[in-house]
């Protein structure tokens, strides 16, 4: 019989976490699943440690270097399962995790996209995410009626917290292997399902980001990443206010990249697409800040941080 769950993980370089990673899979309440390591290339002992793990659940693909959409496309197409689950190598489930995306496959069978809320962690803090629109009763689940509203704040879906019926994966192509380095193959992702599946989510949190470890790709120079192009949207966004202003929430992230790494042709290129009617009064100012401004304010959020104060310019 095939697992009622594909993991799939994408291993580059991380031997400080793979083994807690791994465990926190082994150690769910919800057994019935396999675990795809795609081994993207790694120069460390991250390959050795997966395979001196001692679980036959657990099947491992060695591929040359060529980034984290090709590593995960390459593992969905070694799954058995009909339901694909990612996990970056540095990240952590809680022991419900699996179970809490079974319940929400049998609650909402027709959905092309499964999310539960998550965490992320730097270092030794904790930093709750929040999400548009969602009620806040306690372990609430549902079919989001717009996703990109509940995600103006943060993203309902972040990659090790989703779950995605393979037959939707691949009705969208999977993830564009042309982002390179954590430049939003993700979002993409989310955008190509939410707009031909229902999407259900749960505010239960499962599952941690982990925004300190070590050669996390997201961390290469903006000048080196190639970005999502998200023009490809605008013509869905005609008719779609939220898409629009979601695209547009990502535009003004990815023009501050352009704009502290030094790129200014790139910033007011991605500036002068975005509807200001879609940007708040504080991203508005923030826009207009130079480099040295947008680098000091970042060190006060993240000096703050260590205090449980967690400011937001999305809030």
């Amino acid at each position: 019989m095939k697992p009622y769950f594909s993991i799939i993980i994408p291993l580059y370089n991380k031997q400080n976490h793979i083994k807690h990673t791994i465990n926190t899979v082994i150690n769910q309440s919800f057994k019935d699943f396999e675990i795809i390591v795609v081994n993207d290339g790694s120069t460390d002992k991250s390959q050795d440690i997966v395979s001196n793990i001692n679980e036959s659940r657990i099947s491992i693909f060695t591929i040359k270097n060529q980034g984290v959409s090709f590593a995960r496309n390459f593992g969905v197409k070694k799954t058995t399962s009909d339901r694909i689950v990612f996990l970056d190598a540095d990240d952590s489930w809680e022991t419900n995790h699996l179970e809490t995306l079974f319940n929400l496959y049998q609650e909402y069978p027709s959905c092309g996209l499964y999310c539960t809320a998550y965490q992320k962690k730097i270092k030794h803090k904790i930093i709750p995410s929040t999400y548009n629109s969602i009620p806040k009763i306690t372990d609430w689940s549902g079919i989001i009626p717009d996703f990109f509203e509940a995600s103006f704040i943060n993203c309902i879906a972040w990659t090790s917290a989703v779950s995605i019926p393979k037959r939707a994966f691949i009705a969208v192509h999977g993830f564009d292997e042309s982002i390179t380095l954590g430049a939003g193959e993700d979002t993409d992702l989310w955008i190509k399902l939410a707009i031909n599946y229902p999407v259900a989510f749960t505010n239960t949190v499962t599952a941690t980001h982990n925004l300190y470890a070590e050669n996390r790709i997201s961390n290469s120079s903006t000048s080196l990443r190639n970005f999502i192009n998200l023009d490809n949207y605008e013509a869905a966004a005609r008719d779609n206010k939220s898409l629009k202003k979601y695209i547009d929430l990502n535009r003004f992230a990815l023009a501050l990249k352009y704009k502290v790494d030094r790129n200014e042709l790139k910033f007011k290129e991605h500036q002068s697409k975005i509807d200001f009617k879609n940007l708040n009064w504080k991203q508005k100012l923030i826009l207009k800040c130079n480099r040295t401004l947008l680098i000091t304010a970042k060190n006060i959020q993240v000096f703050l941080q260590q205090s449980n104060l967690f400011l937001s310019s999305f809030k």
